[in-house]
């Protein structure tokens, strides 16, 4: 196992730094080359750009938080690497990803899914494999685009897979493509309508909008998806209708808007004909990638996988132990 560290800078500060850069980047730059690669304290950093303690500081953390440092770990576990050929190979995955826990509270285990995702997406974004990549929201994605580093890209265009205008600042996909475009240079576009109409007339009178026409058009040139699954108690959709109406009906998962039950089939509800997003029939032929975990999304995600609309899985590895375990004694059952 080994443990290396990555200084990416901005495109703009490497351009930059052939004419002038601004005081406030020079200084980030040296402060996070100093500590990150030179080894010094924080001290000692200080010292050397004659600042004070506090302000080495702030600039080596403000570096960290901006993309200009990426830390990798060049190791992988024996158990999550067993995880991810199971998971692959039960539910047909091209792509699957187990990330190994950390220290972390709440319910979902952010920071390591961030963290994995994050490094997965910089190798998409690296391959130049997709020209158009649609993107979901919520914690999970959004995790994922804040761990992102500093990754120039200008092959890629990033749309949103839907409506953006809800009621949680949390889950406000504007935020997610805000930050991809900063920390790649990419084109990227919004879909800026709500995600559910008020009716399926409303929603029929956007769609005959010109401008919302090119924007689902957009939307349907993309060839990867990356995707969150919700439950019934975090899903905005649920938020909209009733959870026990729905949990009556069979809904199980969330995407996109739109419900599956236990078995990965898409049901009806009464936000048919209103939801603002790409169609889960219209996945099909696409590479789609959900990022998902938490003990609590376990009967979600199995659903989702369950659905055939995945070709890929990121997930933290105790989710991922409880989504084998959950096979293996379906397993031991069916065999009895």
């Amino acid at each position: 196992m080994s443990l290396f560290v990555l200084l990416h800078l901005p495109f703009s500060m490497v351009e930059e730094a052939m004419t002038r850069q601004t005081e406030d980047d020079e200084l980030l730059a040296r402060a996070a080359w100093l500590h990150f690669m030179g080894r010094l304290t924080q001290s000692e950093v200080a010292a050397r750009l004659g600042i004070s303690t506090t302000r080495a500081h702030r600039a080596i953390a403000k570096a960290q938080a901006g993309g200009m440092v990426h830390i990798v770990v060049n190791a992988t576990s024996a158990t999550c690497l067993e995880m991810e050929n199971k998971l692959a190979e039960t539910f047909e995955l091209s792509m699957c990803r187990v990330a190994m826990d950390l220290p972390e509270r709440g319910p979902i285990p952010l920071r390591s899914l961030g963290a994995a995702g994050g490094e997965w997406l910089t190798q998409v974004i690296s391959s130049k494999a997709h020209n158009v990549v649609g993107v979901s929201h919520g914690r999970t994605i959004a995790a994922m685009v804040e761990q992102l580093g500093q990754t120039a890209s200008t092959d890629t265009i990033f749309v949103s897979l839907l409506g953006g205008l809800t009621r949680s600042l949390a889950a406000n996909p504007y935020d997610v493509i805000h930050r991809l475009a900063q920390k790649t240079g990419a084109d990227a576009y919004l879909l800026p309508v709500p995600l559910f109409t008020d009716s399926a007339k409303d929603r029929d009178v956007m769609l005959a909008q010109s401008m919302l026409g090119e924007s689902f058009a957009r939307m349907h040139s993309a060839t990867l998806c990356i995707v969150g699954i919700g439950d019934l108690t975090s899903s905005i959709g649920v938020a909209q209708t009733n959870a026990a109406s729905l949990a009556e009906d069979g809904a199980v998962a969330e995407i996109l808007g739109q419900f599956i039950d236990k078995d990965g089939h898409k049901i009806s509800t009464a936000l048919d004909g209103r939801t603002m997003a790409m169609n889960l029939d219209d996945l099909a032929n696409r590479e789609v990638v959900a990022i998902a975990g938490g003990l609590g999304k376990v009967a979600p995600i199995r659903a989702a996988l369950k659905s055939g609309l995945l070709t890929g899985l990121i997930i933290d590895e105790e989710t991922a132990r409880a989504l084998v375990d959950g096979l293996e004694g379906e397993n031991a059952v069916a065999a009895q």
